[in-house]
């Protein structure tokens, strides 16, 4: 619904510019002048009309301008952004992994110590075990 007043306010726009264009047209061309004085309203007229659409297309240019610009902050700065969490957790990520191995590491160790405790014990179970039975074979 908007969409077509929208689309008719700029119909009617484009009518009443048009139509003061042509209506321009036609007072000079019937207003009581010479040839001379009317080729200079012609002329005059038409320099008017070309300075108003370079000013148009200037200003047009400008708004691209600034909006091309502001898409490149706002891309430098999501990449920044994004660099900056990315770098984050990479970060995050190493310091788990460190603390995984150093985990893993003391885990390691205390099994490697309790295997030794418990290899001496059954060394020294066996050993108690076999001085026994030889002290039984003897007597």
């Amino acid at each position: 619904m908007q969409n077509e007043e929208s689309g008719m306010g700029k119909g009617l726009l484009i009518g009443f510019l048009t139509g003061a264009a042509v209506g321009s047209i036609i007072a000079l061309l019937y207003a009581p002048k010479s040839g001379k004085e009317l080729r200079e309203d012609i002329k005059n007229k038409s320099q008017d009309l070309i300075e108003d659409a370079d000013e148009y297309i200037s200003k047009a240019k400008d708004k691209a301008s600034q909006l091309i610009n502001e898409g490149k902050k706002k891309s430098e700065k999501l990449v920044a952004e994004t660099k900056e969490k990315v770098d984050t957790l990479l970060d995050e990520a190493e310091k788990i992994l460190s603390e995984a191995k150093d985990k893993a590491g003391n885990v390691a160790h205390l099994g490697k110590e309790k295997i030794e405790k418990e290899s001496e014990r059954l060394k020294t179970a066996i050993k108690a075990g076999m001085d026994a039975y030889k002290t039984e074979k003897d007597a």
